[in-house]
């Protein structure tokens, strides 16, 4: 048993913990992780990466705000809202709409909003040609010498064109012009314009610029004829062959001495190297006019165009918008073997437009409806069975076509060729073969007619077979005239008498 009497160890006193250092208070849930982590500590998410070398911070974490920014809160509830003062605070949508409306009554009192609306609604429904710029147009104002000043539509200062750009014309005050706007003059204060297609003023190789447009004097042709000398006031120049016009040029020489508007093609007052072109001036016509030229046309309506090519199926025309074709079976109402007989290239002619596709964008043309129809002269002065000559022009397996007057034709079928049978038309006529025939119907409008060479020849017949008939019984009918006309001989006694008659013995 042990002694009871012996002390008991006394417990070790339990070791008091380090007083932890202060924390920073938690960042809120929307401030960037970047803002917590300070120089020298571990990035977030990169457990990987060693601290930077350096002595440990002994200022404690960067804190997320300045000390001044830090929202203050002592903890408490914050009031509840007042629901009632935003309903108390709602505005009359009515009120609203009332007092709206009055303002804008009050701002446009005094303006044309019907006519501007008008004027913007015809400027948007102008067609939008790709490439082509709209023509500005103003009103001549004033005219001072060789300047011409034009009220800018829209504008706060004037314009002023020269007075050359008029090609020689006198303009007057009132007239409308079309301008382009070249550039602002602001030591006088104007516009300076150019007239919209006109040839602008040269004065010396500083002043020509490509694009623009001039007017050349063709002054001859070069030694190798491929192209022509040109001039513009004083400056001399060249155009090439292909320059001259859209469609090939045969004469160089007609163009010498002629003035004609071009555009600078290229230009080096260095190299004293002027080149010019009137075909893309033309292209750049022709491209404005296209738009409005298939807005305006309709089949029926009378064109004047000049040619431009002749082919073998027809010839084509230029009609200022586009090109058109006549077909070799509408230039005459004869027959037209050759298209040169009839038209020239460079021949300016009057056409009618006869067909149109708009979405192929070709246009067919006669010159032959513009001429009264010979087949209504011919069937006022012609009825069935009438007998005239004609001139055989084609010969085909069923028949033969026969002219009998200028630009018409009628004919012959094969089964009217001849009575009998024919197994080959060249058996019974050829081409060229001058022949009377007799017409069986005529069909104006159709220009169709039937011809026949067997229905002669059965009247022929007819009139033959009566014609021997007739000599047959004027024959016979002679005979019996000059047998009733013949004299009696006196002799000639006629009978027997009965002395004479002697009989036999036995009778």
């Amino acid at each position: 048993m042990a002694d009871t009497n012996q002390p008991l160890p006394s417990p070790q006193p339990e070791p008091t913990p380090a007083p932890a250092a202060p924390q920073a208070p938690a960042p809120a849930a929307t401030a960037p992780a970047t803002i917590l982590a300070g120089p020298g500590a571990p990035q977030a998410g990169r457990p990987d990466r060693a601290p930077r070398p350096g002595p440990p911070r002994t200022d404690g974490p960067r804190r997320p705000f300045p000390k001044g920014d830090r929202p203050k809160n002592d903890g408490s509830k914050p009031p509840p809202l007042d629901i009632r003062d935003f309903s108390m605070t709602r505005p009359n949508t009515r009120d609203l709409d009332r007092s709206i409306e009055e303002e804008l009554s009050a701002a446009l009192s005094g303006f044309d909003l019907k006519g501007t609306m008008a004027t913007t609604e015809s400027q948007t429904k102008q067609p939008a040609v790709p490439g082509v710029q709209a023509k500005k147009k103003g009103l001549i104002i004033g005219i001072h010498g060789k300047d011409v000043f034009v009220e800018v539509p829209g504008g706060r200062s004037q314009g002023v064109l020269p007075l050359l750009q008029f090609e020689g014309r006198s303009p007057v005050i009132g007239e409308e012009v079309e301008f382009d706007i070249d550039h602002y003059d602001g030591a006088n204060g104007l516009l300076i314009l150019t007239m919209h297609g006109a040839a602008q003023v040269v004065t010396d190789w500083s002043s020509v610029t490509r694009g623009m447009v001039v007017e050349a004097k063709v002054t001859g042709v070069n030694k190798n004829g491929t192209g022509l000398h040109i001039e513009v006031n004083g400056i001399k120049g060249f155009m090439p062959a292909s320059q001259i016009d859209m469609y090939r040029v045969e004469k160089l020489e007609d163009f010498v001495n002629q003035k004609m508007k071009c555009v600078v093609s290229e230009v080096d007052p260095s190299e004293r190297n002027l080149v010019v072109s009137r075909k893309a001036l033309l292209e750049r016509e022709r491209e404005q006019l296209r738009e409005q030229f298939w807005a305006t046309i309709e089949e029926g309506q009378i064109k004047t165009g000049i040619v431009r090519s002749v082919k073998p199926f027809g010839a084509f025309v230029d009609l200022g918008g586009a090109d058109g074709l006549i077909p070799v079976s509408e230039m005459s109402w004869s027959r037209v073997g050759d298209p040169s007989e009839v038209v020239q290239i460079g021949q300016k002619v009057e056409v009618k437009v006869n067909r149109i596709d708009f979405e192929a964008r070709k246009i067919g043309l006669s010159l032959r409806q513009l001429v009264r129809s010979p087949w209504d002269d011919f069937a006022e002065r012609h009825k069935t069975g009438s007998k005239m000559a004609g001139k055989v022009t084609r010969i085909m397996d069923f028949g033969a076509f026969v002219e009998v007057a200028p630009g018409v034709e009628g004919l012959i079928h094969v089964s009217e060729l001849a009575t009998l049978r024919v197994r080959r038309v060249r058996d019974v006529v050829t081409e060229g073969q001058e022949i009377t025939v007799q017409i069986l119907s005529i069909d104006t409008e159709a220009r169709r007619m039937s011809l026949s060479l067997k229905a002669l020849q059965v009247e022929a017949e007819a009139t033959n077979a009566e014609q021997e008939d007739a000599e047959r019984e004027a024959d016979a009918k002679a005979a019996e005239e000059r047998m009733a006309q013949r004299a009696a001989n006196p002799n000639l006694r006629g009978g027997i008498g009965a002395g004479r008659i002697q009989f036999d013995a036995g009778e």
